[in-house]
């Protein structure tokens, strides 16, 4: 293998190991022992366990963000808006199924970015501006604009969380039932809610 080869390499080991056992439980010597490798080609990769996990974070918050940025189109009506941000969420959880697991655990790594906690903060401060855009059309507190980016953005993550362990129902079910209560709320929630024909 090449060293980039190499690389890559540890790092799917790695993720999977991180997924399966969490930080704590994942060792150098177990990484190592999984690719097939001496400890000494992870430290001169990685510098460590501490290392390889800070890169895996990184990747994955990046792959979130994309993901979660792209349906973010300001020119999308806001339910559109909404149900695209839930579903790009959901996607994330269904098909990095260990990169979400590694990231809604608390990192052991002494850093102010790359925790699930700040990507979310990213996400929420990207909702409050259009949220606020949205307020002033309909005459409402600009100011109450982040306190409600907070909870939408709360209220899809922790569901992602839920359904990650469950799996159902249906990825777009549980897209609709979320939009159902962000959208009517309590009152207006609608008896089978449904996405729009523009969220996929």
């Amino acid at each position: 293998m090449t060293g980039a080869e190499r690389r890559e390499q540890l790092l799917v080991v790695g993720r999977g190991l991180f997924a399966q056992k969490g930080f704590d439980g994942t060792s150098v010597e177990e990484v190592a022992a999984r690719a097939r490798v001496s400890k000494p080609v992870v430290y001169e990769h990685f510098g460590g366990k501490e290392g390889l996990y800070a890169v895996i974070v990184d990747r994955e918050v990046r792959a979130l963000l994309d993901a979660l940025s792209s349906a973010l189109d300001a020119r999308a009506h806001p339910r559109v808006l909404l149900e695209r941000t839930t579903l790009a969420l959901l996607g994330y959880v269904e098909e990095n199924t260990d990169g979400f697991r590694i990231l809604v655990r608390d990192s052991p790594v002494a850093q102010t970015t790359g925790t699930f906690a700040s990507l979310l903060g990213d996400v929420a401060t990207q909702v409050e501006e259009m949220l606020a855009d949205e307020f002033r059309r309909l005459g409402l507190s600009v100011d109450a604009a982040p306190m409600y980016a907070q909870m939408l953005v709360g209220m899809v993550a922790l569901t992602g969380q839920w359904w990650l362990g469950s799996r159902e129902p249906d990825k777009a079910v549980v897209a609709a039932h979320i939009v159902n209560l962000a959208w009517n709320g309590l009152s207006g929630m609608e008896p089978s809610p449904r996405l729009t024909p523009h969220a996929g």
